[in-house]
């Protein structure tokens, strides 16, 4: 039977990123993701394996992408204003097609904003963040224990797809303590080799080129195309999302990590008012279940979404129901995060909201 331990969120990533077969970590301090890096600077040195706190976070996605060039399994982690510097390195390790798994525990922003959990990164963890066409996979955990198996999944699809893959956290994820189970990790036996692509291989006679630059007449454009038939193979495969009380539901409440947390107490409570409420939780926030989202419509005409940024998500809601059912908002802002209480309560307008009609708290 599998361990049972009480562990942080944060350290939980770090353990299971060394059970996954991290070889090389770069990162640089930030709150709320600290004990991430404070972990992994043991527990890498204990396997005998890579870990530098490296001098920037720019430094440590640069670390990344020559790591991951040469097939290693590589790792890093920050919180949205480093994340942000890393941008243009994750856009150089899409354009080449490396493999390398991040960690983004988000906090207060913009800005430098403060310590306090958020989930204000919905855009730049979804929109790719940085520069030109390219799309990133990123799972969102609501508890230590999902934090833990994606990272483990999260490795083994960046081999998979060659492309960056994240979690999105947030200060509340990074930073609470809950009952762990550590699975072991068992690799899948249908990834992919690397030695076609990875540099450094004594065996490989021609040349490899390890580049995103494309400068031939139609070069970049048809490694673009190649990589959106990629990305649609992702879409294809690699939806994620969970769903409770669904069934008989007349509205249902989509959030996704800590928010949906909440919406679960909160939809708890609304039934015992006798509102038939349920819960649709994206995991995956790229690709997003659009086409799921877009089936319920047909029959829930009324859907509530619960985040803690200003409708960043909800926009991608809207998007999938296509004007088929009224999308209300509940958001907080800036570290702010919802109560159980303040969702029942927007839960009980929306009940008596008018069709076509739009009820948010700002």
């Amino acid at each position: 039977m599998a361990e049972k331990v009480l562990m942080k969120g944060n350290e939980a990533i770090g353990e299971a990123a060394v059970q996954a077969g991290c070889q090389c970590y770069f990162g640089y301090p930030i709150t709320p993701q600290n004990e991430l890096t404070a972990y992994m600077s043991k527990r890498m040195i204990e396997e005998g394996r890579v870990f530098i706190q490296s001098e920037s976070e720019i430094a440590a996605i640069s670390m990344c992408f020559g790591a991951a060039a040469v097939g290693r399994r590589t790792m890093t982690s920050s919180s949205g204003p480093g994340i942000s510097l890393k941008q243009e390195g994750l856009s150089y390790i899409a354009g080449a097609e490396l493999p390398v798994f991040y960690v983004n525990v988000m906090r207060g922003g913009p800005g430098l904003g403060n310590i306090a959990p958020a989930q204000s990164d919905y855009f730049q963890a979804t929109r790719g963040g940085g520069h030109g066409d390219y799309r990133t996979i990123v799972y969102a955990p609501c508890d230590v224990q999902e934090l833990y198996d994606y990272t483990m999944l999260g490795f083994d699809m960046a081999d998979r797809y060659r492309n960056p893959v994240m979690i999105a956290a947030d200060g509340i994820l990074g930073q609470m303590m809950e009952p762990l189970v550590l699975n072991e990790y068992k690799r899948p036996d249908d990834l992919p080799s690397k030695q076609p692509w990875q540099l450094g291989d004594p065996s490989t006679k021609d040349p490899i080129w390890m580049t995103s630059v494309r400068l031939g007449e139609g070069e970049l454009e048809e490694h673009n195309l190649r990589l959106q038939k990629k990305y649609d193979e992702i879409v294809k495969n690699e939806v994620r999302y969970e769903e409770t009380m669904i069934d008989d539901a007349d509205v249902v409440i989509v959030a996704f990590g800590t928010s949906a947390r909440i919406a679960k107490t909160a939809l708890g409570i609304a039934r015992e008012k006798g509102l038939k409420v349920g819960l649709f939780r994206p995991i995956t926030l790229w690709p997003y279940p659009t086409e799921r989202l877009n089936a319920l419509a047909d029959r829930v005409k009324k859907l509530l979404v619960v985040e803690m940024s200003l409708g960043q998500m909800w926009e991608d809601v809207k998007l999938a129901v296509e004007g088929k059912a009224d999308v209300h908002l509940h958001a907080r802002t800036a570290g702010g995060v919802p109560s159980e209480d303040e969702v029942v309560e927007h839960i009980e307008k929306v009940f008596a909201s008018k069709p076509g009609e739009t009820v948010r708290n700002f």
